[in-house]
């Protein structure tokens, strides 16, 4: 097929690249432009535009693409079978919803109706799901609410981090584009319309999503520090300032209230809510490195009963 192929991050890659290799070919890659990065706010490439440079594919990074119609009449000089889109980062506009011959095709990192919005993998792990998957879909215009095509399940380890799982759900998404092509070329495939009723949503994380609320289960918060990788993590206060936690893992051995900080053995626990516990296994203070949490107890003097979550103007000593 002729394809324009949307997307910006690193889970797109696989896509684009399993379909350049399937032989579709690809008119153009559509994609954000760069961004400044780093310390040094160097303008960087996306992820999608260092791949389509490596096959040498044509590439196009406007700013909006709502009421552009520089964009719009070159999209329709194109005459695409489908448009593709993965991880683009624009809403699509209704005018290139009905651009091509098969529609605007999305790979959603769920298995829908279930986690629609812009942070399926993170919010199905912070909620403690088992399985999670990957789907093809006709978009419309409303949230990731179009007809399915395809779907392929993956499971989720316990240790598994939203990095981890990004990376095979990408993989796995891949393959089933490819797949949903082929099956939309030899007809096979039956649009399957979502059943709303069994909708949740994902919404785009914010910071205030990583302040760990100690009132939940160590497992639940648990949950939520493997979710919310690489950011926005999982963090408290202590003594004023920022801690993040970046290992942890649930408890028997303290029945201290929620947020209480339990020393046992120069080991530092918390206690949850329901007298569930997390025992700290690798902490960050604002400003400072990584460090283990049997160190972190050493060189701060760390006490039973001291309290973590209050954001106050008491500086750590």
């Amino acid at each position: 097929m002729k394809l324009v192929f949307c997307g910006t991050p690193q889970f797109a890659v696989p896509t684009l690249e399993k379909l350049t290799s399937a032989g579709h070919e690809i008119a153009l890659v559509v994609t954000q432009p760069d961004r400044p990065q780093g310390r040094g706010l160097e303008l960087a490439a996306p992820p999608v535009k260092q791949s389509a440079l490596k096959y040498s594919l044509p590439i196009t990074q406007p700013e909006r693409i709502k009421n552009n119609a520089e964009f719009r009449e070159r999209l329709e000089k194109i005459a695409a079978d489908a448009i593709i889109v993965v991880g683009y980062g624009r809403i699509i506009p209704p005018w290139m919803l009905t651009l091509s011959r098969f529609g605007n095709i999305n790979l959603h990192a769920s298995l829908l109706p279930k986690y629609r919005g812009a942070a399926p993998i993170q919010w199905a792990i912070a909620e403690g799901e088992t399985i999670t998957g990957v789907t093809t879909m006709l978009l419309n215009e409303g949230l990731d609410t179009g007809d399915i095509l395809l779907q392929k399940e993956m499971p989720i380890a316990p240790e598994d981090t939203a990095v981890r799982v990004a990376l095979r759900l990408a993989a796995i998404g891949a393959d089933l584009m490819v797949q949903t092509l082929d099956g939309l070329a030899a007809g096979t495939i039956v649009r399957r319309p979502q059943d709303d009723s069994r909708a949740t949503l994902a919404p785009i994380l914010q910071r205030e999503d990583g302040l760990i609320d100690f009132s939940r289960l160590a497992e639940m918060i648990l949950n939520r520090l493997r979710g919310f990788q690489p950011w926005p993590g999982a963090y408290t206060f202590l003594r004023g300032k920022k801690l993040a936690v970046l290992r942890a893992k649930a408890s028997e051995e303290s029945k201290a209230s929620p947020g209480s900080i339990d020393v046992k053995g120069g080991r530092m626990l918390v206690g949850c809510g329901q007298d569930t516990a997390l025992e700290l296994m690798s902490v960050q203070l604002e400003g400072k490195k990584a460090t283990p949490a049997a160190e972190f107890v050493r060189g701060y003097r760390i006490t039973s009963g001291e309290e973590l979550g209050q954001e106050t103007s008491k500086e750590v000593s």
